[in-house]
């Protein structure tokens, strides 16, 4: 006869979330944990069919899917202000879309038309979308967690991908400060930032597919015996999203398995 599952302590129970760049990779891991923790999660990317499959997949009372380019700030206000009219708050913002270098991005052959497309999604798109979401939760009173995806190359210099460092540098400037102003409403912003991890971005970035991106970056971590997944930045998201991290803020919770030690 089969065991019954264990009961689980839901950590998000009554909290409704945003998760950008949600369709795949580490948006999805994290769409769906949020979820199996009680969060009603609105997953918003520019991928369609992906983001509208996920969403059915973990149910339409749960998870509904909405197009937004974090580029544009006027779609992250309308992503906002849908979730709020739909679901009626808003608890958490996943500040998760963002894009990798196109080619090399060397200093000395910088090209700014690449700088500016990064900078846009990376940078602005994360402003956008803590800016709507910290303004609807001061209006409302509602203390709640913001969390951007930054990543290793927000705390160490590149050999190359130049705007991508750039980009990731800025987004923790950027959580400091709303840590900082956002404070004084209760409201929480951290960052996690994730050695190489095999999604379907850096796999089509570096022309690998996941069990060869693995291999390549596995030695670099000291911690053996476990491979990088995305459900481990969907877990390290889940903390800082919870009340399990209630007294953290302006944090950068680095998961590299002591890449960086």
């Amino acid at each position: 006869m089969a065991q019954p599952a264990p009961n689980i302590t839901k950590k998000l129970e009554g909290k409704v979330a945003i998760i950008t760049g949600g369709a795949r990779g580490i948006g999805e891991a994290t769409a769906r944990l949020f979820a199996n923790h009680g969060a009603r999660v609105v997953i918003a990317d520019i991928q369609d069919e992906e983001g509208q499959t996920v969403a059915e997949s973990i149910g339409s009372e749960t998870c509904s899917y909405v197009h937004c380019d974090v580029a544009d700030e006027e779609q992250v206000k309308k992503l906002v202000d849908s979730t709020i009219h739909t679901y009626g708050q808003l608890d958490i913002m996943f500040s998760n879309a963002g894009v990798f270098s196109k080619s090399k991005q060397l200093v000395i052959d910088l090209d700014f038309a690449g700088l500016d497309r990064i900078m846009a999604i990376n940078v602005r798109g994360t402003a956008a979308c803590v800016k709507h979401a910290a303004k609807a939760m001061v209006e409302r009173g509602v203390k709640g967690s913001i969390v951007c995806t930054a990543s290793l190359a927000a705390t160490t210099g590149g050999e190359s991908w130049t705007d991508y460092y750039m980009s990731k540098h800025a987004m923790l400037g950027l959580m400091r400060c709303a840590s900082k102003q956002l404070g004084p409403h209760g409201i929480r912003v951290n960052a996690v930032s994730p050695f190489a991890v095999a999604t379907p971005l850096t796999c089509s970035s570096f022309q690998m597919d996941a069990e060869e991106f693995e291999k390549l970056n596995q030695p670099l971590s000291c911690l053996k015996g476990t491979v990088l997944k995305v459900n481990h930045i969907a877990d390290a998201a889940l903390f800082l999203a919870s009340d399990d991290s209630a007294f953290i803020t302006g944090h950068n919770l680095v998961v590299d398995g002591g890449c960086t030690v």
